[in-house]
């Protein structure tokens, strides 16, 4: 038979382990929703800024991005997923949020020139033509701590944009 302390520390210890759980649950829910609407808000901002509709999160296209930036964690490496199904935007850095990689995404804004659809010669910007593509709809993204200590953010759009020859807005 069990003694009373090795009971109550028996107890304690669940207590904790319960304890501790609920509480790294709850930061995960606090952090996830204040990444989706860091993600929303930037995104949107843009969108409102050009007279384009809004986006809707798509939770399928964040599981899609989430197991994406799985597959990079080990290397961290910009390269886009294959086949290209959707639009598609990354950003990694150390300690980034989903705010920073909205607002390099719409910085790139700098770079398009609306009048003759081109982005200035030696510049990208494809993240940001994406962010305001007019017949995208949706966006879900994800984000992971990579092997090399960086934050890798990756967002997945619906339908893609950047067809080439045609305008984002």
């Amino acid at each position: 038979m069990a003694s009373s302390s090795s009971t109550y520390s028996l107890l304690f210890s669940v207590f904790l382990f319960c304890f501790l759980s609920f509480i790294q649950s709850n930061h995960a829910k606090v952090n996830s929703t204040e990444f989706i609407d860091q993600i929303m808000e930037g995104h949107n901002m843009a969108r409102e800024a050009v007279g384009v509709p809004p986006l809707v999160w798509e939770q399928n296209l964040a599981t899609y991005a989430k197991a994406y930036l799985e597959y990079r964690r080990k290397d961290c490496k910009l390269i886009y997923s294959e086949p290209f199904t959707f639009g598609e935007n990354l950003f990694t850095g150390p300690g980034i949020t989903a705010k920073d990689a909205v607002d390099a995404w719409v910085a790139e804004k700098q770079w398009y020139n609306y009048e003759n659809n081109t982005c200035l010669a030696g510049k990208d910007c494809t993240d940001y033509t994406q962010v305001v593509w007019r017949t995208t709809i949706r966006v879900g993204c994800g984000q992971i701590k990579c092997d090399t200590g960086d934050i890798f953010i990756a967002c997945e759009y619906y339908p893609a944009g950047n067809y080439k020859g045609a305008r984002p807005y």
